[in-house]
């Protein structure tokens, strides 16, 4: 149903998990029942042309259901937590504007909580930075770290390399705030739902590693090359991307295909893992099998809403 004036409370819903889970197929699922629009949360997804490799839904698979922020920036470009949470949380309150409900997809852990938290992000100064930096490069770590300790303890016993400690200085100088005051809490923007995908360990290692062989088949290399021509290298976010860095090894005949899909495939898997360890430490999500075939349902029963 239309999100009225009156229910402009009703919770954003993010559909998070581990990559390969079926979070887009949800989430456009949840969009036709509760007559809503997709905002994506995937931060290799901002990129275009970065098709295959980040399994981006096709615009036949959104079977008409409008997606936000997708294909918003060239691969030579730098993504940024703070312009995504911006950028989220216009489409959010015009999502709402024209009645419909928001439903954030996505995998990348950070990106959700900035647009579903309460998170500050500190601005920068190059001339501060450079100045911290310099000193660094003058005297070393120990009398930034010294300074850290005595402005921002909390942050000094947890960050460990000059760029944080750096970072970290920078930060205290500019807001006169401890850096570890901007540390995001588990409370949420404005009242939100998130659904989990769970996905069995062993499928979802079988799943992950079918799917890079299928990137293959389709043309991931091919991309990969195309990509390269428009400055993939350029980019210090779209370079290091899951499939993206391990296939221009190809190019450069550092790799052969089967090596670099093998690659893929336990990087895949491992970044599978880093998610699962990222949402499984959020109490605030409520978790589904993916392969329910009650999912759905239930996850438009966990909204609190009839199906449109």
């Amino acid at each position: 149903m239309p999100v009225s004036s009156e229910d402009a409370s009703l919770p954003v819903i993010a559909v998070v998990g581990p990559t390969g889970s079926g979070k887009s197929d949800l989430g456009v699922g949840l969009s036709l029942a509760l007559d809503g629009e997709v905002i994506n949360a995937d931060a290799l997804q901002f990129y275009r042309g970065m098709d295959i490799g980040t399994a981006k839904i096709s615009v036949d698979e959104r079977r008409g259901v409008p997606h936000h922020l997708l294909d918003i920036m060239d691969v030579t470009q730098e993504a940024s937590v703070a312009d995504f949470q911006a950028d989220c949380r216009r489409a959010i309150a015009e999502i709402r504007s024209r009645g419909k409900r928001p439903i954030l997809v996505g995998g990348s852990g950070l990106y959700v909580r900035a647009a579903l938290d309460v998170l500050e992000f500190p601005g920068t100064d190059s001339a501060v930075r450079k100045a911290l930096e310099e000193e660094f490069d003058a005297d070393g770590l120990a009398p930034l770290r010294a300074r850290l300790e005595h402005v921002d303890p909390v942050s000094a016993a947890r960050l460990g390399d000059a760029r944080r400690v750096i970072r970290a200085l920078e930060v205290h100088q500019l807001t006169g705030r401890p850096f570890s005051s901007f540390m995001p809490q588990r409370q949420y923007f404005q009242p939100a739902l998130q659904i989990g995908l769970s996905v069995d360990r062993e499928v979802l290692r079988e799943r992950l590693a079918l799917r890079v062989h299928r990137m293959v088949e389709v043309g991931l290399l091919e991309e990969v090359e195309r990509l390269d021509a428009a400055g993939l290298r350029k980019g210090k976010t779209a370079s290091r991307a899951l499939g993206y860095s391990q296939f221009l090894n190809v190019l450069d005949n550092r790799a052969d295909v089967a090596t670099a899909a093998e690659e893929t495939i336990v990087a895949t898997r491992q970044f599978a893992r880093r998610q699962l360890t990222w949402f499984r430490a959020d109490p605030r999500i409520t978790w589904f099998d993916w392969h329910d075939p009650e999912l759905l349902s239930k996850a438009v029963a966990a909204a609190g809403e009839q199906p449109a």
